[in-house]
């Protein structure tokens, strides 16, 4: 019964931007962006609430939103770690345990949108801006990113280039952002009138098309060590985005893992993680 009603409403939204477009390109494109990057989950639950609370950091502001920091003091390197679409900080609590137990120095937060942090959206770019700020503040020495996060991390070491981060671990990490919106056409059943309006709103407000989000293309320019690690069974992003970075990453490995899901939870990829970020 829930399937039926969450697809009943994503038919819904589709059958809307489809209407506007025939009165207004721009405004269905204007709320077909809004809807795909407004999150429906990701805050703070309240056992999430009680591991946390005890590792509250700085509240830092970035484009008028506050984001939620979260800090796990240690004498070794920096590490900061970005979680993933509708998700929090809480998500790294077992590698957080594995990263303490070699003493490194680890930062979190909250994306926009999500956790403890304000807003109520979230892309790809304010994501990446997010992580340009908090970088410039903690000076990390490694980054590990979860799907968007990942994404994001990438987006941003290609655009602002940063020589004091030597590696970056990338999980389930989506390609390309043009599959993603592929995805989102299929799902609501919008036309291509609300994708090309779609694709205009992201350029007028962001200086950006749909298919320049590519870490493939980005991972061209990075120079930095990558661990890139992907289930083979992920149903929320596929392996070969994964496949098609390593190529285009020099510097990189691939880890292809079976029957782990997207998530990437377990130990033995948080070992993988600790062990690559000590070498």
């Amino acid at each position: 019964m829930q399937k039926l009603l969450y697809r009943t409403l994503a038919l819904s939204y589709g059958a809307y931007f489809n209407t506007t477009t025939l009165f207004s390109a721009k405004e269905a494109g204007k709320q077909a962006f809004k809807t795909f990057t407004t999150p429906r989950k990701g805050r703070i639950l309240p056992v999430q609430q009680e591991y946390l609370q005890g590792f509250l950091g700085k509240r830092v502001r970035v484009n008028n939103i506050e984001l939620q920091t979260y800090e796990w003091p240690g004498t070794g390197e920096t590490v900061l770690l970005m979680h993933g679409w509708e998700s929090n900080s809480y998500r790294w609590r077992y590698l957080i345990e594995k990263l303490r137990e070699r003493e490194f120095n680890i930062i979190a937060f909250d994306a926009p949108g999500h956790g403890h942090s304000e807003g109520n959206r979230l892309n790809v770019v304010t994501y990446a801006d997010s992580a340009r700020h908090l970088i410039n503040l903690f000076r990390p020495t490694h980054i590990v990113g979860h799907s968007m996060g990942g994404l994001a991390t990438l987006h941003n070491q290609h655009r602002n280039p940063n020589t004091s981060i030597e590696k970056i671990v990338t999980l389930g990490a989506p390609a390309e952002l043009s599959e993603l919106m592929a995805h989102y056409q299929n799902l609501v059943k919008f036309n291509k009138k609300v994708l090309e309006a779609l694709d205009r709103h992201v350029y007028e407000h962001f200086n950006f098309r749909i298919n320049d989000i590519s870490t493939p293309k980005f991972a061209k320019s990075i120079a930095q060590k990558g661990l890139i690690i992907h289930d083979e069974r992920d149903t929320i992003t596929p392996f070969n985005a994964s496949e098609r970075l390593h190529q285009s990453w020099k510097n990189s490995r691939l880890i292809k893992t079976t029957g782990l899901g997207h998530s990437l939870h377990q130990e033995e990829i948080n070992l993988q993680i600790v062990d690559f970020l000590m070498s």
